[in-house]
């Protein structure tokens, strides 16, 4: 179940229920897709607040196997956190691999030990029942852009014929299944790719092959064309974008969940996300530094270490560096999304999303690119 509690324009604020419990929405999930958040544990998690974590299917199906995770009881039993699971489909790291694409499916060479391996929408459905996630994604083609239509309308019926597939293969009471919108940046296509994937039926829906490579104004405009024919009693996922200033373009626009690996990479490279923008902790200038990362920041990172600390950390090649300003990023980043999900319930979204966007944009785009190294 969905429900929308409050508007601010096309800016939502509201809340998706699962078996397993609920998630306030607008929602950003980091990405752990080995099932686990870089650097942190489960009790990380759960002291951040996190509500779901995205797992990937690609990687977890190779190492350990989608079976030792069912037989160690799924994600859940497995990794120890009793919070939501998302597992993408594995096809985005899968088409960024010496792969062979046909209609029944993605025949593709594991980046692990070289071994040729088979995906299909039914298999990809399989193995995320195994993995026990309570969110799973159908199997998709995510064209690289930029791209000529004639692509473009491949991709995406290729797409709505896997969804079908994936639909009718799915059989795990319980867990919700996503359908994904393709289109590429042409308005028509989103618009239209995403009403033909409604008629099919899904629990939610991802905004799919987007931020890998155009620019900031065609995200915008096909994001809006998809969203205009997806349903308002469904949440809606953009997927692999997760930098402020587009955060606040997606909720605006009336998107309710993220993912991207951007506030874990940036961080164990050593780039903090605050308020005044980026902030380089390796940098030599904060040396002599005892201010925090962020001094509007409430984190443990930032109420205890300084930043001349951090960067100490960093010099003398400490992990914990990189651990440090990692958890500082995710708490920034997920307190940013609480905030837009306060301000849309008190009618100030479009004060906040200005205030971000003055700081922050024009967006990045790391998008997707980076994301099997999340």
């Amino acid at each position: 179940m969905f429900r929308v509690e409050a508007t601010a324009g096309q800016a939502r604020a509201g809340w998706l229920e699962t078996e397993r419990g609920r998630v306030l929405t607008p929602c950003f999930m980091p990405v752990g897709s080995r099932g686990v958040v870089r650097l942190l544990s489960a009790q990380d998690l759960d002291d951040l607040g996190v509500q779901v974590v995205l797992a990937n299917t690609y990687h977890l199906m190779l190492r350990p196997g989608a079976e030792v995770v069912a037989a160690m009881g799924g994600l859940h039993g497995f990794t120890g956190w009793d919070g939501h699971f998302l597992t993408d489909s594995g096809g985005y790291q899968v088409m960024s691999l010496p792969c062979s694409v046909d209609d029944d499916g993605v025949t593709f060479r594991s980046s692990y030990d070289g071994s040729w391996q088979r995906l299909t929408p039914e298999s990809a459905v399989v193995r995320q029942e195994l993995l026990g996630a309570d969110i799973q994604m159908v199997l998709d083609v995510c064209t690289e852009l930029p791209a000529p239509r004639e692509a473009v309308t491949a991709a995406g019926e290729r797409t709505l014929d896997w969804a079908r597939r994936a639909r009718q293969a799915h059989s795990r009471p319980g867990q919700l299944l996503f359908g994904i919108s393709q289109g590429g940046t042409e308005p028509d296509l989103r618009a239209e790719y995403a009403r033909r994937l409604v008629d099919i039926g899904f629990d939610g829906y991802g905004i799919g092959g987007l931020s890998v490579g155009e620019a900031p104004e065609q995200t915008e405009v096909a994001l809006a064309a998809a969203l205009g024919s997806l349903p308002a009693d469904r949440p809606r996922y953009l997927m692999g974008v997760g930098d402020p200033a587009s955060l606040m373009m997606g909720i605006g626009l009336g998107v309710d969940m993220f993912d991207c690996v951007l506030p874990t990479r940036l961080g164990r490279h050593g780039t903090a996300l605050t308020s005044s923008g980026r902030l380089a902790a390796k940098a030599a200038r904060s040396s002599t530094d005892s201010s925090p990362l962020d001094p509007a920041c409430d984190c443990p990172v930032c109420a205890r270490h300084s930043r001349a600390y951090i960067r100490h950390l960093f010099n003398v090649g400490e992990p914990s560096a990189g651990r440090l300003v990692t958890l500082h990023n995710l708490a920034w980043l997920s307190q940013l999304v609480r905030r837009a999900r306060e301000a849309v319930l008190d009618g100030t979204f479009a004060r906040l999303a200005g205030e971000v966007t003055e700081v922050w944009g024009p967006r990045v785009a790391p998008g997707r690119q980076a994301e099997q190294l999340g």
